[in-house]
């Protein structure tokens, strides 16, 4: 990966490193530290440490990690990097397992562009609808639906808000942060969570192996690239135009306000470290509930919007990379 990396040659790349990964340190917290509780263990009698989640389970470091490697990049990208955190336009953010088609960046500037014009109501824009298999309806509008966790980007106008929900976030039981942020942080905004996206998506989700596929040896998982994305001619150039109108979905299925969360988040060490990074750019010692961390950890990078370059950021965890381009 890390050569991988330094190959990239089309724009400037900055790496950084998570510290907080549960893979340094499989013996201590955030790892299983000795003496912690294990799957639904009654602390009482096992005497051990750890609080359950609302059905019964303790944490699991290959879980957690996900919701806090999401948060910490989120922080750090926005508030610690000194070529980001004066940056108050669009970031947009990917994942290692999207393919990002030959138009996304202009697709994406364009969206930028006309949000304010055409929903000034939304609050980010999406390279993909919110379903990830979709491929789009094909219409001659754009489409403002519920933000989707494939190609999004927003502003630091919507990270402020986002921080704000900081103890929402961090303490609503729910392992992943995608399902965490629809079901109590963007119904706490009091208003619809609209973004701003194409008919046609100018990103896939692609592979089929992920956190929930071949656990284990009767259904191991092999990614052979038979998922791969074919793309037509209209993907490979900018296909959205300025006086399309907006087609508003304003009802929608999956996880909303009163889903109650798949739990993984009830141990009251994961919920101080995970504010501990909503803080740890604007306060000293917020980062006490870990003890001498190292700064090293899983592989990310990042890098400054400069005028006519095109620039890129991404981060790795295990089961789950972000990646980010920031919008001229």
């Amino acid at each position: 990966m890390d050569e991988i990396v330094k190959g990239i040659a089309f724009c400037q790349v900055k790496q950084i490193f998570a510290p907080y990964s549960p893979h340094l340190f499989p013996d201590s917290f955030p790892g299983v530290a000795p003496g912690d509780c294990r799957d639904k263990d009654r602390a009482a009698e096992k005497r051990c440490r750890g609080e359950p989640d609302q059905y019964g389970n303790h944490r699991s470091p290959r879980i957690v990690s996900l919701k806090h490697h999401w948060w910490w990049m989120m922080n750090t990208v926005w508030d610690g990097l000194e070529e980001t955190r004066d940056f108050d336009g669009h970031i947009l953010f990917i994942e290692e397992d999207h393919y990002i088609f030959p138009n996304a960046y202009r697709n994406v500037q364009l969206l930028v562009d006309l949000k304010p014009k055409k929903c000034p109501q939304c609050y980010a824009v999406n390279l993909a609808p919110s379903d990830v298999k979709a491929k789009g309806e094909g219409w001659e509008s754009m489409v403002a639906e519920k933000m989707g966790n494939i190609g999004y980007a927003f502003n630091r106008t919507v990270w402020r808000k986002i921080h704000a929900k900081a103890k929402q976030f961090c303490d609503f039981d729910e392992y992943n942060w995608d399902i965490t942020m629809w079901a109590t942080v963007y119904p706490s905004f009091e208003a619809p969570v609209y973004s701003l996206r194409g008919p046609r998506r100018s990103a896939a989700h692609f592979g089929k192996c992920g956190l929930h596929q071949g656990q284990d040896s009767s259904s191991v998982c092999v990614d052979n690239g038979a998922g791969a994305v074919e793309l037509d001619a209209i993907d490979k150039v900018p296909n959205i135009k300025a006086d399309w109108p907006v087609h508003i979905i304003r009802k929608q299925p999956g996880y909303q306000a009163g889903f109650k969360g798949w739990g993984g988040w009830g141990d009251r060490r994961d919920r101080e470290l995970c504010l501990s990074f909503a803080y740890m750019y604007h306060v000293k010692d917020t980062l006490s509930v870990v003890e001498k961390l190292p700064p090293s950890g899983t592989l990310s990078m990042v890098v400054p919007m400069l005028q006519g370059e095109v620039p890129f950021f991404a981060a790795d965890e295990e089961s789950s990379s972000v990646g980010a381009l920031f919008i001229p």
